[in-house]
C-alpha cells in the first residue's frame, strides 16, 4: 500500500474528504517523526512504539574488498509490534 491507498482508505472509513484524510495522515506521521527524532517514543496500544535506537560502532567488512572498515555509531528509527498487531498478522 502506497500513502494515496492509505489516504484513501482513512477517507472511506472516517467519511472524511481526501483532503481532510491527507491532512489527518500527514499530521500524525509529522507527530511520530518529530516525537522520535526528538528521542521520545510515541506508543500506540494495540498497535506498536516507535523509538529511536542507538547501534553501536562496529567493525564490517568491504562487501568487493573483503577487507575489514570501520562502521561508526549511529541512531536508526525503529518500530516494535503490539501485541495485538502480532496476533492479527500471525492469524492471517
Amino acid at each position: 500500500m502506497i500513502r494515496k491507498e492509505l489516504v484513501a482508505e482513512v477517507a472511506d472509513k472516517t467519511g472524511l474528504s481526501q483532503v481532510s484524510a491527507d491532512a489527518a495522515v500527514d499530521a500524525l506521521l509529522t507527530v511520530i517523526v518529530d516525537e522520535v527524532a526528538a528521542g521520545r517514543p510515541v506508543t500506540l496500544a494495540g498497535f506498536g512504539t516507535f523509538e529511536a535506537r542507538d547501534r553501536a560502532a562496529r567493525t564490517g567488512h568491504n562487501p568487493r574488498t573483503g577487507e575489514p572498515m570501520e562502521i561508526a555509531a549511529s541512531r536508526v528509527p525503529a518500530f516494535k509490534a503490539g501485541a495485538k498487531f502480532r496476533a492479527q498478522v500471525a492469524r492471517d
